[in-house]
């Protein structure tokens, strides 16, 4: 017979004599089991079973039949055929024949993954990926005939209870059986219990509700029973029904909407970890499905939440207080270890994927992946963790997984327990393959302390919060100053000491509604000596102070902040450099403290993460508000990164601009879908209708600014023959109303634009401007496809074509996308603009200096030679040229005018001064913006000036100016080449009135 294992990767027997006995009672099973026995595979295989594992010697032998099939076949055949009985099970087998079929199953399947995680045919994740599917087909056998056997008690109403299939019969029952832990993340142990949650839903099959839950607590029991109850045939899967909610106040089945009460009122982190891995595993999937989403909330929050380190962290430190005699030891060893709990054990890492989940996977749901090492490979990728760390942790998690099965495989024992004797050891030693002792026990204790390592450093040593700056005495309690306090704050650089130290004061006495809880107050006063230092840095410390002050003023509550700031150092500096630079910041991050997550997202020196994450988190909102809520959290958080980011000069103007409009693009994107299903709930759909959002302006460049409105265009299609919306009503819901085309899409458009503006808690996305729309102000909010075609073809103005050179599709259906960027490419490319697209702009360029004249000195857009003047160059030459050079059109005006030179339209010594004067332009715009808005006066603030002159050099350093004047100066220089260029290009602009400006 041909065996499907090589011989030379089985183990040895470590205990040869039971080996031989091994052989001896397969052989006496028949003549097939005879020859097996007698050949080099099957001798081989059998030493390695009989030579190590009681249990499994006396499994392959009372299951000859299915390892010899094994043997032919491979381990996925044999594993199936184990399965295959539970799905034709008949409706009417009584329940000891549903038991023998289960237990048979579990005995066949349990050979196979043994034997081809022993003989090395499978991975770690199939053999636990195949113990997974073997417990969730039992579960959903023993479910089915428990719910038939209550039908047929009258007590339940079920659609499907004649099936054979388990799925159609559970289809509607309201019974859910939940796997959780391991069964969960289809990552069972060989010889585990199951962690599972029983639910119902007592209006769905039971005939009466009042009475659903003795139903239903029933079935659970008789579940337990059918699994665990141990027959002559064995038994199938231990069970534990501890980590319903309340286990000790709360039957074993309890209702979802009791359920969904507790979680959403008294859940703890321990709970919301627990629920990373949950996931229906029997009867009714699809309510189960339905549940995890209503808690979705609880599990992953909205914001980023380090105060959840702590309380996942104190069970571990409870299971080293509790169990430490039961090989739960303090320190690494081999004899007697607990390979779970101890240190360096399984539970480490899993707790380490778990915490930073708990903390980063409310923003990006591409981190709620339920299995341990898929959890650390994806918070690898999204930077949350490190990329050596997690290979460490992953090489450690399969080595001790491996190991634990080996443990369990000896006896069936659920244990995770290393032998307390040498001997033992060796065993388990022999089992995993190692050629002696010492290898194994060095490899064991070397990932074990990889492990304890990288977890000790992630969560058990506090980071460093002292402060350099601090030298001498910080007091704060009682109600007067305490004068070494005083002589500390002045030395340290503050200029008002005593009323530094009453604020502090205040804080730790409660007056701020951040510092009202215990928790709190000992937060601060763990991070006070590098607070002060780190704030104690800026130009005006007492001022950045204030400003920290009214952020606390305005938090609901302290304790998420402070743990964010606590188990992030570095986010201080951060913190403070930017409350003492940009009051305009300052302002908004009291308005939105929501938006400090985006500094500790943005402080690896990357900027867009919110971009990144936003589409996956709208696609995963529940509902529109759910939706409206995610978006304006992450959009105020990325614009907040961005901004800091621009403001410390990690990143230029140009990618700056780029990451901002990115956000708004996802923004726009992930809502419109939403958005435009719950429109057609209301008022039904028009027949191959479609809305496309248009940008235009700095988002249409991709240059947005902060602060930056969006200019937006609407465009609608439909088939021809549609006339008025149309829709069937949906159960439990009115039917849909329909509208007019026409007013179906501007209604529609009506509420996108309300989604992007509506205030919020979190505040509104953007301001939004409409007046570039065909018509202007007074033309509707939507426009047909046809009519937009029609406008630019016979009524559009030069300045409208301009801006249409900007325009960008942002979110539409694919088809919709071709249809409105080929009609915008047809408007650019009308010969009716070649020749008056330069005198026009000329002309529009002289009403602007004399309608709307530059305010003040630092207005680099409408002063002369600004970035006005700059974009007029690159979309006049555009107009006039893209017919014959139709590659020169670009929506992003540095791009723009590159192209022109390329075309030879622009001389590139023109193009590189028009270039470097419109990035000169938004960094000063941008920065302005950021810290002191409008500013009229010639001098900055000193430093407002420094960070600006800072920037420069960030983005200039062959040229960047040394002081105020230079680069004042370099600013007039800059103007005078850009209006230079404008007049030998366009012409001179001409002020009504006068003979020249």
């Amino acid at each position: 017979m041909p065996a499907c294992f090589d011989p030379a990767r089985l183990p040895r027997p470590f205990d040869p004599a039971a080996a031989v006995v091994a052989r001896e009672h397969f052989a006496d099973r028949g003549p097939a089991e005879r020859g097996f026995a007698a050949s080099a595979a099957g001798a081989a295989l059998l030493d390695a079973l009989g030579g190590h594992s009681p249990y499994l010697a006396e499994l392959a032998v009372r299951e000859s039949e299915a390892l010899l099939a094994l043997a032919e076949g491979g381990p996925d055949e044999a594993f199936a055929r184990a399965l295959d009985p539970l799905s034709r099970i008949e409706a009417d087998t009584p329940r000891p024949a549903i038991a023998a079929a289960l237990r048979q199953a579990k005995r066949q399947g349990a050979l196979a993954a043994a034997v081809a995680d022993i003989a090395g045919l499978w991975t770690l994740e199939q053999v636990t990926g195949a113990l997974s599917d073997l417990a969730e087909a039992a579960i959903d056998t023993a479910c089915a005939h428990l719910l038939r056997d209550a039908a047929a008690r009258g007590e339940l109403r079920l659609t499907g209870a004649s099936r054979a299939e388990p799925r159609i019969v559970g289809r509607n029952s309201g019974l859910v059986v939940l796997g959780m832990g391991k069964l969960g993340g289809r990552e069972l142990n060989y010889s585990s219990d199951v962690d599972l949650m029983v639910l119902y839903d007592p209006a769905a099959a039971a005939y009466h509700a009042d009475r659903a839950g003795a139903v239903y607590v029933r079935i659970a029991r008789d579940l337990v029973k059918l699994l665990e109850e141990r027959t002559a045939d064995g038994y199938v899967f231990r069970t534990d029904l501890r980590l319903r909610p309340d286990p000790a106040a709360t039957p074993l089945a309890v209702s979802i909407p009791g359920a969904i009460t507790y979680y959403e009122s008294m859940g703890q982190n321990w709970e919301r970890a627990a629920m990373i891995k949950a996931r229906p595993v029997g009867a009714d999937r699809a309510a189960g499905e339905a549940f995890l989403r209503e808690i979705r909330p609880f599990v992953w929050r909205r914001h980023l939440d380090f105060a959840a380190v702590a309380d996942i962290h104190s069970i571990k430190r409870q299971i080293h207080a509790h169990k430490g005699a039961k090989g739960a030891h303090a320190t690494v060893q081999v004899e007697g270890h607990d390979v779970k709990l101890g240190r360096g054990g399984i539970r480490e890492i899993e707790f380490t994927a778990q915490v930073l989940q708990l903390i980063w996977g409310g923003r990006d749901p591409g981190l709620r992946n339920p299995t341990t090492i898929g959890a650390l490979t994806a918070l690898a990728a999204a930077g949350k963790i490190d990329r050596q760390a997690v290979k460490d942790l992953s090489k450690a998690y399969v080595f001790l997984r491996n190991l634990e099965h080996r443990l369990q495989m000896v006896a069936d024992r659920q244990t995770h327990r290393m032998p307390e004797d040498a001997e033992g050891v060796a065993r388990i030693a022999s089992f995993l393959g190692f050629p002696d002792v010492e290898a194994f026990r060095a490899a064991f204790t070397a990932h074990m302390e990889e492990v304890e390592r990288h977890y000790g450093r992630m969560f058990e040593e506090e980071p460093t919060l002292a402060s350099e700056d601090v030298k001498g005495s910080l007091v704060f309690t009682g109600v007067e100053d305490d004068p070494a306090t005083i002589a500390t704050l002045r030395a340290m650089g503050y200029g008002n000491p005593s009323g530094v130290a009453a604020m502090v004061r205040g804080w730790h006495h409660g007056h701020t509604r951040a510092t009202r809880s215990e928790r709190a107050r000992e937060l601060l006063t763990a991070l006070m000596p590098s607070l002060l230092g780190a704030f104690a840095r800026q130009r005006d410390p007492d001022s950045a102070l204030a400003r920290l002050d009214g952020v606390f003023m305005r938090l609901a509550a302290g304790v998420q902040v402070l743990s964010l700031i606590a188990r992030n150092p570095a986010l201080l500096d951060r913190l403070a450099g930017i409350l003492g630079a940009a009051p305009q910041l300052a302002d908004h991050l009291a308005n939105h403290t929501a938006a400090l997550e985006g500094l500790l997202v943005g402080a690896g020196g990357t900027v867009g993460n919110a971009a990144t994450t936003l589409p996956a988190l709208l696609k995963d909102a529940r509902h529109l508000e759910e939706a409206f809520e995610a978006a304006r959290r992450l959009v105020h958080e990325g614009k907040f990164e961005i901004d800091a980011a621009a403001l410390e000069g990690s990143i230029d103007v140009d990618a700056a601009g780029e990451a901002r409009s990115a956000l708004a693009d996802a923004a726009i994107a992930g809502l419109l879908p939403h958005v435009t299903a719950a429109f057609a709930e209301r008022h039904g759909k028009v027949k191959g209708g479609a809305l496309a959002v248009v940008a235009l302006g700095k988002l249409g460049g991709r240059e947005m600014l902060p602060g930056s409105d969006l200019d937006l265009l609407l465009i609608y299609d439909h088939a021809a023959e549609a006339e008025m919306s149309e829709g069937k009503a949906k159960r439990g819901m009115a039917p849909p109303r329909p509208l007019p085309v026409s007013q179906y899409f501007t209604r529609l458009a009506h509420q996108v634009i309300g989604a992007i503006t509506s205030p919020g808690a979190e505040g509104k996305l953007y301001e939004v401007d409409m007046r570039l729309r065909p018509s202007g102000s007074k033309g509707p909010v939507a426009v047909s496809l046809s009519s937009f075609t029609r406008y630019h073809a016979e009524e559009a103005w030069t300045w409208e074509r301009m801006a249409l050179t900007r325009a960008r599709v942002v979110a539409a259906p694919p088809g919709l996308r071709r249809k409105v960027e080929a009609a915008i490419r047809a408007a650019l490319l009308r010969a009716d603009t070649v020749d008056k697209a330069i005198p026009d702009a000329v002309a529009m360029r002289a009403r602007m200096l004399r309608d709307l004249p530059p305010d003040g000195p630092w207005d680099v857009k409408l002063g002369r030679g600004g970035l006005v003047e700059v974009e007029f160059v690159a979309q006049a030459l555009q107009l006039a040229h893209a017919r014959k050079h139709p590659s020169a059109l670009a929506t992003t005006t540095r791009l723009a005018l590159s192209r022109l030179a390329d075309a030879g339209v622009l001389p590139a010594e023109e193009a590189a001064a028009l270039i470097r004067a419109e990035h000169l332009w938004r960094t000063v715009s941008g920065l302005l913006r950021l810290t002191v808005g409008r500013w009229k006066e010639e001098n900055l603030p000193e430093s407002v000036a420094a960070a600006l002159l800072h920037t420069c050099r960030r983005a200039h350093p062959e040229d960047a100016p040394v002081d105020l004047p230079g680069l004042q100066a370099q600013m007039a220089e800059r103007a005078n080449e850009v209006r230079a260029v404008f007049e030998r290009r366009l012409g001179r602009p001409e002020i009504q009135g006068t003979a020249n400006e």
